[in-house]
């Protein structure tokens, strides 16, 4: 059975890819994955080989290119293109930058630039919070709230449930707040603390993990611990587990 919006962040088993990531590769289809989203996807030589390999797609794949000159973000959206990632996600822009409208208001044309650039290859941008862009209050919402309002309608958030709770908010209610802006989730489970080593298995934790599903039916669920005590391969054959078992993939 193919989950269709079922993924897993690859940063997850990060130790693995460095030693081997052909092997690496091939244990995530093992377990059932059929789609994954790899991390810094524009410098993992053989990455491309290994996912046509294992019969892996990576519909989305996170890189740095905000901030970055027009040519080495056409490089990133080139290797996203030849690796079939649909969209290509930035996932950190320091704490520092979300502290006034004036500086979100940049990042925001610079998502919008780039949105321009990427779909010159068939490609989307989107952005991956933590917990310091909820954390931040502009104008009487949150910093990644007030973010979402100034981006052109084809840049997409990638919601992490997780830092979300982190940062202070109800996952839940922020997922239904920004409604389709959504196109992706990290869904993470573990005691909703900063401590990453706390990270478990999804369903293994305190976050309502079925209403965070609900509150974005259609948004790609991509399976992530930053961090963990136990052994992470365990833990990503552990989620898909209880994803697929309990009909939310």
């Amino acid at each position: 059975m193919t989950h269709s919006l079922l993924s897993v962040q690859l940063y997850t088993v990060r130790e693995a890819i460095a030693e081997d990531l052909a092997t690496t590769i091939a244990r995530i289809a093992q377990i059932g994955f059929t789609q994954v989203e790899p991390y810094n996807f524009a410098d993992l030589p053989g990455l491309g080989e290994a996912l046509e390999r294992s019969g892996l797609s990576a519909p989305t794949g996170h890189a740095h290119y905000l901030g970055e000159s027009e040519t080495e973000q056409r490089e990133v959206f080139a290797a996203a293109q030849q690796l079939g990632i649909g969209r290509a996600i930035d996932p950190y822009v320091e704490s520092a930058r979300w502290q006034t409208a004036y500086d979100i208001d940049e990042t925001a044309a610079q998502l919008n630039a780039a949105a321009i650039i990427a779909d010159e290859f068939g490609v989307s941008v989107g952005y991956h919070n933590h917990a310091h862009e909820l954390e931040s209050s502009i104008e009487g919402t949150t910093a990644l709230e007030y973010l979402a309002a100034q981006l052109d309608p084809v840049v997409g958030l990638e919601v992490d449930t997780y830092w979300a709770v982190v940062g202070g908010q109800d996952p839940v209610a922020l997922l239904k707040r920004l409604g389709d802006r959504v196109v992706a989730i990290h869904v993470k489970d573990g005691p909703g603390t900063s401590d990453t080593k706390a990270q478990v298995a999804v369903g293994a934790g305190s976050l309502p993990i079925r209403a965070i599903i609900e509150a974005a039916p259609h948004a790609l669920r991509i399976v992530e611990l930053d961090d963990s005590n136990g052994d992470r391969f365990k833990a990503v054959a552990d989620s898909y587990a209880f994803l697929t078992n309990e009909n939310l993939a």
